[in-house]
């Protein structure tokens, strides 16, 4: 639809299909990541997007919807010209699943579309749609054949995250689509593997001698991952008091961090390979009982308090959450991984909403250098060495590290060496969809989760989630908007010799 100045592969030519087209995520991420990827000249010239609502909407509607939408999130200034470009192409088509004629009918417009733009039979099905939808949806989409590969083209099936509530969940639903699709053609997408230094880190373990020699408990103490909010849960009561933040986040985001971090080399920079050793890594995470869940878990919920200019109001207040709600806003987890790699090495995990910090990021905690040569000088301790891997806000990865302060006396200090994306790179910014849609299309699916990944994720929370339903309120704790998350939290690591990485806001 423009220039390519990357020379990358454009992708073949397709029907871009979005149910849900109507809805927060279209309007938030899925266009402007298409508007980007039209503005580096990384979409087909044979393109079409269909857009797929239950109640339907004019055409011309949907284009300025969707127009508004792109204007307040895009992530770098619209070129109006590129904008219409992209939503000329743009039809919108009435389909529910509780009505299947309309899916006979959706086949049938598409087929025109495809006819009328020359995409060649390709399609891409987006569900960017609420989770209760996508089973109902995919099975349409099989009684219609609208995924069936034939004569050349591909059809793919990408879903979004929640990907089932729990392991019984997951695995019904993986169920349900492999009757329907190869599980080449289902793309399972979660949001963080678009983000660059995520990906950076088989980069950075891989691709550097200096490092994949001490990967490992010979030389690694810890391993610590964080995902913080300092948002609240809004007006997303209804989903979260029925989510919470071990459902929400951890099989998903939190495991995908970990399983890049421990993985073991693949054999090859391909999809089989890398994702085999992902999902063998999280089929690693030792399953715990119930007990031993509850003592290596902390749950929290938030009281109300004020961030900066912001008044986040008690969990239990807001919008359809219930007054006397068990669901926690905060977990943190320890977990360890059976394998000859990680023996012994425990691997701390924290997410929480209404916290001091927005701050995503791995870091890697070494294990201390001996103390004895500096047993007569006046140095009384070491500072610990951390290589830090920062997700968001600030992409980057910083080195901390031990050094002697200028000056006749022996005295060390530690210190950080940070290297910046922003600084570095002179990168557009980006939604972090765009990688993965563009690898969608090409039909590259490295970055999207396997069937008995998201089943391994699962097996190793479920003994959280029993626990805690067990328990109900008991043990859970509060903790202050604004605040470092519950007091238990600090302790899960104290008991064990060690502490959390102290996050900055400018980290």
């Amino acid at each position: 639809m423009t220039d390519n100045p990357s020379n990358e592969k454009k992708p073949d030519p397709c029907a871009f299909v979005i149910f849900g087209a109507t809805g927060d995520l279209a309007h938030r991420l899925v266009i402007p990541s298409l508007y980007n990827l039209a503005a580096n000249g990384l979409l087909p010239d044979n393109f079409c997007v269909v857009g797929v609502a239950r109640n339907g909407m004019p055409n011309d509607e949907l284009r300025e919807s969707l127009l508004k939408g792109l204007r307040q999130f895009a992530t770098r200034k619209v070129d109006e010209a590129i904008a219409k470009r992209l939503l000329e192409c743009l039809t919108c088509i009435e389909a529910d699943p509780s009505d299947p004629a309309s899916f006979d009918r959706m086949r049938a417009q598409i087929d025109k579309l495809e006819a009328a733009r020359k995409t060649g039979g390709n399609r891409l099905f987006y569900l960017a749609t609420p989770p209760n939808a996508f089973a109902p949806i995919a099975r349409e989409l099989g009684r219609t054949g609208l995924l069936v590969e034939e004569n050349g083209a591909w059809r793919r099936l990408v879903v979004e995250k929640p990907f089932g509530t729990d392991l019984a969940s997951a695995r019904a639903l993986n169920a349900e689509l492999l009757k329907i699709a190869e599980e080449h053609q289902i793309y399972r997408i979660d949001h963080y593997l678009g983000k660059e230094t995520v990906q950076n880190i088989l980069v950075l373990r891989f691709a550097n001698g200096m490092f994949e020699p001490i990967w490992n408990r010979n030389h690694i103490d810890h391993i610590q991952i964080t995902v913080d909010e300092k948002i609240g849960v809004g007006r997303r009561g209804s989903f979260y008091d029925a989510t919470g933040a071990l459902r929400d986040m951890v099989p998903n985001h939190l495991f995908q961090l970990l399983s890049l971090v421990a993985m073991e080399p693949p054999s090859r920079f391909d999809a089989f390979a890398v994702r085999s050793e992902k999902a063998d890594v999280l089929a690693a995470i030792q399953t715990q009982s119930e007990q031993e869940a509850l003592e290596n878990s902390v749950r929290g919920q938030y009281l109300g308090n004020r961030i900066g200019d912001t008044e986040i109001e008690d969990y239990r207040k807001t919008e359809n959450v219930s007054p006397d709600s068990a669901t926690e806003t905060y977990a943190a987890l320890k977990l360890t991984i059976d394998n000859w790699r990680w023996a012994g090495v425990p691997f701390y995990l924290r997410t929480g909403k209404a916290l001091g910090v927005k701050r995503t990021e791995v870091a890697i905690k070494f294990k201390e250098a001996p103390f004895t040569m500096f047993s007569c000088t006046a140095v009384d301790r070491l500072s610990q060495n951390y290589l830090v891997v920062g997700v968001e806000p600030t992409e980057g990865i910083t080195l901390q590290f031990n050094t002697k302060v200028p000056g006749p006396a022996v005295t060390i200090d530690g210190v950080e060496m940070k290297f910046r994306y922003k600084d570095y790179f002179k990168a557009e910014p980006s939604t972090g969809y765009e990688t993965l849609i563009y690898d969608c299309m090409i039909g590259d699916n490295i970055l999207f989760q396997r069937a008995d990944s998201v089943e391994a994720g699962w097996q190793a929370v479920q003994p959280f989630l029993d626990a805690w339903k067990k328990a109900g309120a008991k043990g859970l704790e509060t903790y202050q908007a604004g605040s470092e998350g519950p007091a238990g939290a600090e302790e899960l690591l104290k008991r064990d010799g060690r502490s959390w990485r102290k996050l900055g806001p400018n980290d």
